[in-house]
Formats: C-alpha cells, structure tokens, sequence
C-alpha cells in the first residue's frame, strides 16, 4: 500500500469534485492536506471558505490532519502565503495537486478577449504560480511530487473549448520542462487527463453516465502518480476506474531540401511525412532537431532545439 505517512500535501480546487476526492485519498494514506478552494461558481464567480471547510472536516473526522485555504490560485500573493502557512504549520510540502479550474465555454468566434484569458490564468498561470511558490523548498528537501491536471479537451480538442484546450496542453509543456528540470533534486511531474463527473459536466451526460464517471475512480490514478515510486513526465489519462496513457510523438517523416517546389512535394509526401512506422517518444525537444539534420545528411548531431 501506498503509504504517505509525514508527507505534506497541497490541493487546489479540493472543495468539491475531483480535488475534494483526491485530498480524502492523500489523506487517508497518511498525508496531512492543505485543502484549497476558492469557494466560487464553475466561472469563478463568488468566495468563500465554506466547502474546503467542510472537506477539512471530513478529514479530521476520519482522523487525519487538514487546514482550510480560500486563495485564488490567480493570486501569486495570496499563494505565496499559502504555501508560508503550510511551511509554518508542517515544515515542509513534499506534493502539489494543481486541480483548480473553471469553464467560459463558447465557440470561438464568440469568445472574448476575457474569457479567453481568464482561463489561461485560472489553469495555466495559477498551476504556475502554485509550483513556484514550492519549487525551490522541494529543491532543498531533495523531494517533490507535482501533479498537473491536464484534460482531453487539451490533447485532442473539443468544440467550444479554445481557451480550455490551449490551457490545458499548456499545462503538458509546463510538466515537460519542469519534468528535466527537476530530475536531480528528485521532484517528479506528472499530468493527469481525468474523465469525471463533476459540476463541470452537469447537464451534457445522462445521471447514469455521471455516476459511472465518479471522481473517486480517479483518485487511484493521481495517488499513484505522488507516491514515492511515481513516475516522471507522464500524462495519465483516467475515468470509470480506466487508466490509459497519452504521449506526444514524433514520426520518422521525410526528407524534402530546399527548392523552388518544396511546399509542393510536402504536400505530395503528405502520407510518408504522417507514417507512425518507427515513431518516437523524444526525451526532449532537441530531439526534432537531430532527426531532421541526420535525414539531412549530417550524422549524428547533438544540442540541437527550437
């Protein structure tokens, strides 16, 4: 069993749905949980401290150790003196759950400029600004386990979510990099892609459907992923107790040069170019680089990247 026992846990978005799942399972392995949440609509109208309270409650209740939190995670600030208060209730913080979010679905072209942001600071700078207010304590404890919740929509795309897509494969290239970066002190980052039923999807699934879509069955997936055995860059997609897992690849292509009707023959090679035969995970992204200056003709070249 996973044991998490002295490890100090953070949760945004945990008053409900998915966080409020995954803080209960963080603490039921031992952990002791700062529970955030903002407290507001799924658009992120409103305030209030009540329903991380009340996941709190729960926690202590099933004898584990929780404290609430209302910061905006939009709020560098107000993070910062979330991650002090854990720092001085616990002394340290080994896992960051960035799980906050919120939708302003529309079709693009009815999109504002606004709604567009807002959602790009919601998820993608909040998760930001929540990994670094912890970055450098997890440096200097040689220990860190960081999740960011990613989602299909951001992989693949979906109808009427451009600014909830571009967010959230943002998250993926933020879990790439950091992913490197943190290898030698230890800290892990992982995505996770969840399929749930939660207030976001209230509404465009039948009751059964949701029921079959359970935050609880995802949790598993997002404690495997803290442990003290996780893995490292790796986008976990869950839902109904199902556990799949997305990469990024990169196929082998072709070689076209430099003359006068190149756009043409990329066209012409279209099917050679988009071949899965021998595809590749790149370890980095110098890996696009060196494969196109060897099917250049230049042999093995190493530091290459965009």
């Amino acid at each position: 069993m996973i044991d998490l026992s002295g490890r100090v846990a953070i949760v945004t978005g945990a008053g409900g749905g998915l966080g409020r799942e995954h803080a209960l399972l963080l603490a039921r392995h031992g952990a002791k949980v700062l529970v955030n949440d903002l407290g507001g609509s799924l658009k992120g109208e409103g305030h209030s401290t009540t329903r991380a309270e009340q996941v709190v409650a729960e926690i202590v209740k099933q004898g584990g150790e929780a404290i609430a939190n209302g910061a905006s995670v939009t709020d560098a600030a107000a993070v910062g003196q979330m991650v002090d208060a854990v720092l001085s209730r616990w002394g340290r913080v080994d896992i960051l759950v960035n799980n906050a979010g919120i939708l302003r679905d529309k079709t693009f072209s009815k999109m504002s400029w606004e709604e567009f942001r807002l959602i790009v600071d919601v998820h993608l700078m909040g998760a930001f600004h929540c990994t670094k207010a912890v970055w450098e304590h997890m440096k200097q404890q040689s220990y860190g386990r960081i999740v960011m919740t990613t989602s299909s929509s951001g992989l693949y795309g979906n109808f009427g979510q451009s600014n909830y897509s571009a967010a959230k494969l943002g998250l993926v290239g933020l879990m790439q990099t950091l992913g490197l970066e943190g290898v030698k002190y230890n800290i892990r980052v992982n995505c996770l892609a969840p399929t749930a039923g939660t207030r976001m999807l209230d509404g465009l699934m039948m009751q059964s459907t949701l029921e079959a879509l359970q935050p609880a069955s995802v949790s598993p997936g997002l404690l495997a992923l803290v442990s003290e055995s996780a893995p490292n860059r790796a986008i976990l997609c869950a839902g109904a107790g199902s556990f799949e897992r997305a990469y990024i690849t990169l196929t082998r292509g072709v070689h076209v040069g430099l003359h006068d009707r190149a756009a043409d023959e990329v066209l012409g090679r279209w099917a050679g170019i988009s071949d899965r035969a021998g595809e590749i995970v790149p370890e980095a992204g110098s890996a696009q680089g060196q494969i196109e200056l060897e099917k250049a003709g230049f042999g093995s070249v190493t530091g290459v990247g965009s």
